[in-house]
């Protein structure tokens, strides 16, 4: 199999690879039988993401497969090849060659299972409908000429874009780095504190990243699979404060960050950090700060002092 239509690099013998400075981006179902062989590989990134039936890929000397949900990022420079899993009926993916922007190599970086070889796994079902709708955006985007609105792909249109203007490379690059985001950051896993139950971990994550959201026991019970009564007797027990709780000290950490760093109204902090009441938000930053957020954001005195 050769990537028949696809801008030819100097790499070396075997099925060519889009130039360095290109960004192409393709979405193929393939038979058994596919597959592509890079004895020099390639002098840009690959990506795959897989949307059906199996993969496997061999960068250097490491192997992976790749299934539905799997991310598979081959770096520049190795010797790899890739097509159908012996024995799958076939594999479905979406695949983009670019130069990866810098910043990706770190979201990158927990998965290099190898050689550059990089296996971003599991990804949760919430989040694949949005990882293949950035893939479709940026196939939309790379065709982009810089007028109108980046047209949508027509029925029956070959599935392959290479995106040849600076605005269509960007704007097709953002879509991926969406897809990098997505996928690195809702695959990694921060190691549980020894002896904390999982499921109040997972709870504690939910408060941190969003704990302006009308999180209540019933709804963080829900969310790792638990009656209300046992999540919140196991939180306590385990954190040694109820759920409730720890929202509120997540809530005004949050404020003290939007205090340190931003420039917006006490009002707009306390509605941003999830306090209903501005008194009531007063009154508990004082008690928790031991000076009211306005004196906390110039450095005044704490109370009593």
């Amino acid at each position: 199999m050769s990537a028949d239509g696809l801008p030819e690099t100097a790499a070396g013998p075997g099925d060519p690879a889009p130039s360095p400075g290109l960004v192409v981006v393709g979405h193929y179902d393939q038979p058994p039988g596919y597959r592509v062989e890079r004895p020099r590989g390639a002098d840009s990134w690959l990506f795959t993401w897989t949307t059906g039936g199996h993969g496997r890929l061999r960068h250097g000397s490491t192997r992976a497969r790749a299934g539905a949900g799997d991310l598979v990022v081959l770096a520049p420079g190795v010797p790899h090849g890739y097509g159908v899993q012996q024995g799958a009926l076939h594999w479905e993916f979406w695949w983009a060659h670019c130069q990866a922007r810098p910043t990706w190599r770190s979201w990158l970086r927990p998965y290099d299972v190898g050689e550059g070889l990089y296996v971003v796994t599991p990804t949760p079902d919430a989040v694949r409908g949005r990882v293949e709708a950035a893939f479709r955006r940026m196939l939309a985007d790379a065709r982009w000429t810089g007028t109108d609105a980046p047209p949508a792909p027509a029925p029956g249109e070959e599935p392959v874009a290479v995106a040849h203007g600076t605005a269509a490379r960007e704007l097709a690059l953002c879509s991926l780095e969406e897809v990098v985001l997505l996928t690195a950051g809702t695959a990694r896993t921060a190691p549980a504190r020894p002896g904390v139950d999982p499921r109040v971990g997972r709870a504690q994550a939910l408060i941190d990243a969003d704990p302006a959201a009308p999180h209540t026991v019933r709804s963080l019970a829900e969310h790792v699979a638990l009656s209300p009564s046992r999540f919140a007797h196991l939180f306590t027990g385990q954190v040694g404060r109820s759920p409730m709780r720890e929202l509120r000290e997540a809530r005004l950490r949050h404020a003290a960050r939007l205090l340190e760093t931003t420039g917006l109204s006490v009002d707009r902090v306390a509605a941003a950090s999830g306090f209903a009441s501005p008194y009531h938000f007063n009154r508990a930053f004082r008690e928790r700060y031991g000076r009211p957020p306005g004196a906390y954001r110039s450095g005044g005195p704490m109370v009593g002092m």
